[in-house]
């Protein structure tokens, strides 16, 4: 299908949306991005991006801003609370790709996404309040009062997506039972542990620790994932309790914790989504989190969403018709997701999960101890 008399919408400006946009302005369409942000900033710290997704990038023309803001990974290794080894492994897709997975800081990722967007695309401040589906197109009004109506809408809005809530969907975000505790931390306070540019994972009772390297940055994401009970979105923690987490863990990982300046801390309590039976209708489609947001412990959610742009730029070259286009994307996305979304909910043991949700099962956490995302 020619594209290029394709109005169209993609609502937010995270790694799926702007991804998105690359891919389908490089086919010709008229693109235009809504971000409700009035700057676009990431938070968070580092990601592994895989070669699969650099595969993509290289395909759409961003692989050169990428790779110079981060740094190459030939293996990952998963380890006992007191660093002894049980299991390392190159990245998978390495050999079929011809791709080194690369590690990234989060507002690193998404600067270099968005710098390769031509001027004026990306539209901020524009928070979106409605979307009219009107079958050969679909219309969104913004609380700033402006409204306009495109050939397709994508919505990458994210977990609490207005596309999906209003169109697809009206499931809450699910609480994964978890908290995450995320920063950024000197390479010369780690010991060493990551002077090869590899990520490692130390597994104790309740809690995991990830060392993701950014040698280019000369720094190391650190980031300590526990159960707990707390659903609130943005959780208030001390280093104190942080620490109690960590407990047994290598002396090494519990002095990183120790030296952790809280105001660099990014706590949040872990969500996810129940799959989303439709991703789309005739004239709007979900992408990225707003499908499909999945728990981190498979470090694939950032990767499902440029797989995600990827994929519907493919479909939209290969079919007739958006319709078909929209429902091809999809019968090729959420089978793989679908089953994403499921490995990453089992990250724990039932005797982990009994500690704190006593009677639960692997699972069963988040949508036992569901509530309202943000409450």
């Amino acid at each position: 299908m020619d594209i290029t008399n394709l109005n169209i919408a993609v609502v937010g400006a995270g790694y799926a949306g702007a991804a998105a946009a690359k891919a389908l302005s490089n086919l010709g369409a008229n693109v235009t991005v809504f971000e409700q942000a009035t700057e676009i900033r990431e938070v968070g710290a580092g990601i592994g991006l895989r070669p699969s997704s650099m595969h993509q990038f290289n395909k759409r023309g961003s692989a050169e801003a990428i790779m110079s803001v981060s740094s190459p990974s030939d293996a990952f290794e998963i380890l006992t609370a007191d660093a002894h080894r049980i299991a390392q492994e190159e990245w998978p897709e390495k050999a079929a790709y011809g791709e080194t997975t690369r590690f990234i800081h989060r507002g690193d990722f998404i600067d270099a996404l968005v710098s390769v967007l031509p001027a004026g695309m990306v539209k901020l401040g524009h928070r979106l309040e409605k979307v009219v589906d009107e079958g050969a197109g679909a219309t969104l009004h913004f609380a700033n009062g402006e409204s306009a109506t495109f050939d397709l809408v994508v919505g990458a809005d994210g977990i609490k997506s207005i596309v999906r809530e209003q169109l697809f969907s009206d499931q809450r975000p699910v609480f994964a039972g978890e908290h995450a505790y995320r920063a950024v931390i000197d390479a010369a306070g780690t010991f060493g542990m990551v002077a090869d540019g590899n990520l490692r994972m130390y597994i104790g009772r309740g809690t995991k620790i990830y060392l993701l390297p950014l040698l280019h940055r000369g720094q190391v994401s650190f980031d300590i994932t526990a159960l707990n009970p707390d659903s609130s979105w943005a959780p208030v923690v001390t280093k104190e309790e942080i620490l109690k987490t960590v407990e047994g863990f290598d002396e090494r990982l519990v002095e990183m914790t120790r030296n952790l300046d809280m105001d660099t801390v990014n706590a949040r309590a872990v969500y996810d989504i129940d799959p989303v039976p439709v991703w789309h209708s005739g004239a709007v489609v979900l992408i990225g989190d707003a499908a499909h947001a999945m728990c981190h412990h498979q470090g694939q959610g950032a990767n499902s969403a440029i797989l995600d742009a990827g994929a519907l730029a493919d479909a939209l070259e290969r079919a007739t018709s958006v319709a078909e286009a929209l429902a091809g994307f999809q019968a090729i996305r959420k089978p793989v997701t679908d089953e994403l979304q499921r490995i990453s909910r089992n990250g724990w043991t039932d005797e982990e999960i009994d500690d704190v949700f006593p009677g639960q099962k692997p699972g069963q956490v988040g949508a036992t101890t569901a509530t309202t995302a943000g409450a």
